[in-house]
């Protein structure tokens, strides 16, 4: 089986979510990353794998449920501390991040499965990415690619295919980045830990 690598911030007020602020404050958003990520790695440890990593960028907390191995982010750029992740792996391995509360263990299984792939690619509908899976994990795949602008999801697949790799597609899903993305991923999955409390939120700032 292969690994599964979860890379996230902790959800710290005035670390994470900054985004979010424009609407909610600073500790509504962080509050709002943890549900994001408990919902994430709940997908997680639902999903058959060999191994279940966190790479986290801030301390762990008692949010981090039993049979998830959690691991210090890396310093340096994004591609840099994705390629980092990559390199924990010994084998293939299918990267996510925290800011799909939707995702679930149907999404992400599928990323797992090389049998007919050498990598698989989540688009994400801003031009990034939400997932990557990788059957020889090679950092050269991604440093370099620039990431969080409109463009990143287009130079990673190109990355992937210019290397002669076989690449297929998983579902595009909306990362949580602003006030409106949270709105549509809390309609889109009603039951997750994330649309329950933005829900209670939205009630307040109303």
């Amino acid at each position: 089986m292969s690994t599964l690598l979860v890379i996230a911030k902790a959800p710290v007020a005035g670390c994470v979510k900054t985004r979010l602020t424009t609407l909610f404050t600073p500790q509504q958003a962080a509050d709002l990353a943890l549900a994001s990520l408990q919902d994430t790695l709940a997908a997680v440890l639902a999903t058959p794998a060999r191994r279940r990593v966190l790479v986290l960028d801030g301390q762990p907390g008692p949010w981090i449920p039993e049979g998830i191995e959690v691991v210090p982010q890396g310093t340096g750029g994004l591609d840099v501390r994705l390629a980092a992740a990559f390199a924990l792996a010994t084998g293939p391995a299918l990267l996510i991040g925290m800011d799909t509360p939707q995702v679930t263990p149907g999404l992400l299984a599928p990323g797992l499965d090389f049998t007919e792939a050498d990598a698989w690619f989540g688009p994400a509908d801003d031009g990034g990415f939400w997932a990557l899976g990788l059957a020889d994990p090679d950092p050269a795949l991604l440093l370099g690619v620039p990431m969080s602008v409109a463009h990143t999801g287009e130079v990673q697949r190109r990355r992937l295919t210019d290397a002669g790799l076989a690449v297929r597609n998983l579902p595009e899903l909306c990362d949580v980045d602003t006030p409106a993305d949270a709105e549509r991923v809390a309609a889109a999955a009603p039951r997750t830990r994330f649309a329950t409390l933005h829900s209670g939120l939205c009630a307040v700032t109303r």
